[in-house]
């Protein structure tokens, strides 16, 4: 069931030194990646790009690059980089984009250049096997589900055979399987060095290999967990590096946010009751009060979720402050939660695993304190349910100041690129909310090289309603139902809300002749694979199928947008942030909100034109666009490409089989 241990660490081929343009050489027709690439042609901007990121190494200043779809951004930074041999760390959006880069590009890159750095891929401890608590687990035969307990079993049997531990083997498996929350780790449950099974943790491997490497492989989330537990003086995940190169940068500032601010969830509770448990049947089987305790404590975190309401919701915190029933709810909670934590305490002794449950009682208990008390307008108190569960959070009102603290403790060289970083050739939202000075940083704003002029049209259907309509998205429906017949199918069509996607497959559903994908029917990979295998499929999708997403050749032809990708003013960390803005006297439609926007229509847009030989048809429903003076925004952001209002241009484009000449 475990596949070979990949050898990205084998020496390659050595080649003689390259000379001082080693960049242009690289990239060169006749360059180092001409043997390598299947019909390698050179690429102006992605030269442009490289020799930026070699300048930003060489003078250790940051950098900021938007590279538009085709770039070749990825080589464009490993290729410098990889020259300068200094050590790195790269961090990009998603596992999946980590993989890729790991198992496609690094190898590519190194083959061409004949350099043999060391290379590790670090993931999150929840991507990893814990052997301790899989055994824990185990013992304690204590599980939601028959289907929970079927899963333990599977990872179980795995486990025997897994070399690595990186649950990412495990394809027989769901990746939301709540059997994995027993068999992995997490910062909480972690017993670390006191761990008995600490000689066979795959976590503590993976980051000894990443220390020994030259250049590490991770992602934003596990970039920023490094940051805090640095902050906080606890330790330190990655190892310290001369330059670090953030891919999807466009993300960070939200993955900053999360990890600079502070949370509490159901979740976390009742993980801890639920361990607390377990550990007690191994190792303090008579202590009838940590049974007790632990039960209370699920039952006062039910209570907390009645109290926040029915409703699965985001709200401020404030919406709820006054109800007496939640500050019941609440106090009732805090006392559990410290009775528990006491009597963890005097059970310590007696089971490290007891020992570890003592001292996250205690930290669950302070972070309580912090999200539910007084907080000053630096942070932002909101809360969010589901049907059983719910967290409460503290977010920073503004990402600038530590993450500028990050950069300059962690030192080097900063790379920052994405193909959405910019509005026209300004960088200052982006740059803003990082803390990053452009007086003090390079920026440079690469187009596309693809001729979108010849391989894309801009449809804005006519009559349409205003967006706020109560029927809008059938109105959507509606005109998109011809588009889709000219290009027989094989289109996405991706929506700015859950609500609209749903109302919008139930509309489609009869009323289209080709096969029908609607995100959440299935994993994203799988329903990526369905979609492939049809020749004239339909995805319907929200939210992640927006970035990160490829699909190149015929497969996708065409991408309908329902609306102006503007953020829910309803939601609260903005709805606090716009505030802020305003009574600094400052326009927040204008300053934030429309720049934010566009640079999400253009992570949409760019799901359309993939490779040199793609042509498509881009649709984008919203009036707006054309009729409010901020559309001219939109446009000006967008590839230079035709557009048109009239239906019968777009059966022309599809009538036409190939790309004129």
């Amino acid at each position: 069931m475990a596949p070979t241990r990949p050898t990205w660490n084998a020496p390659v081929t050595a080649r003689e030194p390259l000379p001082a343009s080693a960049v242009e050489r690289a990239f060169a027709r006749d360059g180092l990646f001409a043997g390598e690439i299947r019909d390698y042609a050179p690429r102006d901007v992605q030269v442009r790009m490289a020799t930026a990121v070699e300048r930003a190494l060489a003078d250790a200043r940051p950098l900021v690059v938007e590279a538009g779809t085709g770039t070749g951004k990825t080589l464009a930074y490993l290729v410098p980089v990889l020259q300068a041999g200094v050590r790195t760390i790269v961090s990009t959006g998603t596992r999946n984009l980590q993989n890729q880069l790991f198992t496609k590009d690094l190898p590519l890159a190194r083959r061409a250049l004949g350099v043999n750095t060391r290379v590790a891929l670090l993931k999150g401890r929840r991507n990893y096997l814990c052997p301790y608590r899989l055994e824990l687990n185990l013992e304690a035969d204590s599980f939601e589900t028959r289907q929970q307990a079927r899963d333990l079993q599977v990872i179980a049997e795995w486990s025997l055979a897994t070399r690595s531990g990186d649950c990412g083997e495990l394809h027989e498996l769901a990746e939301d399987s709540a059997a994995w929350s027993l068999a992995t780790s997490t910062t909480d449950n972690c017993l670390g060095r006191d761990c008995p099974r600490v000689d066979d943790c795959p976590v503590l491997r993976a980051r000894r290999e990443a220390a020994e490497a030259d250049l590490v492989v991770v992602n934003h989330h596990l970039l920023f967990a490094d940051a805090v537990l640095r902050g906080d003086g606890f330790g330190e995940i990655l190892p310290e590096a001369d330059a670090f190169v953030l891919d999807e940068a466009h993300q960070v500032p939200e993955t900053a946010a999360d990890f600079f601010g502070e949370s509490v969830t159901a979740r976390q509770l009742n993980e801890l009751a639920s361990d607390t448990l377990a550990e007690a049947l191994r190792d303090a089987a008579d202590d009838r009060d940590l049974r007790q305790l632990s039960e209370a404590v699920e039952r006062g975190v039910a209570d907390l979720r009645l109290a926040l309401g029915t409703q699965v919701r985001r709200e401020a915190w404030e919406a709820v402050a006054e109800s007496g029933l939640l500050q019941r709810s609440v106090d009732v909670l805090r006392s559990t939660l410290s009775q528990l934590g006491e009597a963890l305490e005097l059970a310590a002794p007696r089971g490290r695993g007891l020992a570890s449950c003592s001292e996250r009682a205690e930290s669950l208990r302070a972070r309580l304190d912090t999200v539910l008390g007084d907080c000053d307008e630096s942070g932002i108190r909101w809360f969010e349910t589901w049907t059983r569960s719910f967290a409460v959070h503290v977010t920073p009102a503004s990402t600038a100041e530590p993450f500028r603290e990050l950069m300059e403790r962690r030192g080097g060289t900063w790379i920052f690129t994405s193909a959405t970083l910019a509005v026209g050739d300004d960088f200052s939202l982006f740059a803003g909310e990082l803390g990053i000075d452009t007086e003090d940083c390079e920026t440079l704003r690469l187009e596309s090289p693809f001729d979108y002029e010849k391989q894309a049209l801009l449809y804005i259907p006519r009559g349409m309603p205003d967006p706020g309509d109560a029927d809008y998205t059938r109105a959507v429906c509606a005109a998109c139902i011809p588009v889709l017949e000219a290009s027989h199918g094989r289109a996405f069509i991706l929506f700015t809300s859950h609500r609209a996607l749903q109302v919008a497959a139930d509309e489609l559903r009869e009323r289209i002749p080709f096969p029908m994908f609607v995100q959440g029917e299935c994993g994203k990979a799988t329903l990526l694979e369905r979609f492939l295998a049809s020749d004239n499929a339909v995805l319907l999708a929200t939210g992640s199928y927006w970035e990160g997403v490829e699909v190149r050749g015929d497969a996708e032809s065409c991408v309908i947008i329902d609306r102006l990708p503007f953020a829910s003013p309803g939601e609260p960390v903005l709805r606090a942030r716009l505030s802020r803005l305003r009574a600094r006297g400052l326009d927040p439609f204008h300053v934030y909100q429309l720049p934010r926007a566009v640079i999400s229509l253009k992570q949409g847009v760019g799901r359309l034109i993939r490779d040199a030989g793609d042509r498509g048809v881009l649709m984008v429903a919203d009036p707006r666009l054309p009729a409010r003076h901020y559309g001219a925004v939109f446009l000006d952001a967008l590839p230079r490409m035709p557009r048109t209002r009239e239906l019968d241009r777009v059966r022309d484009f599809f009538a036409t089989e190939e790309v004129a000449p």
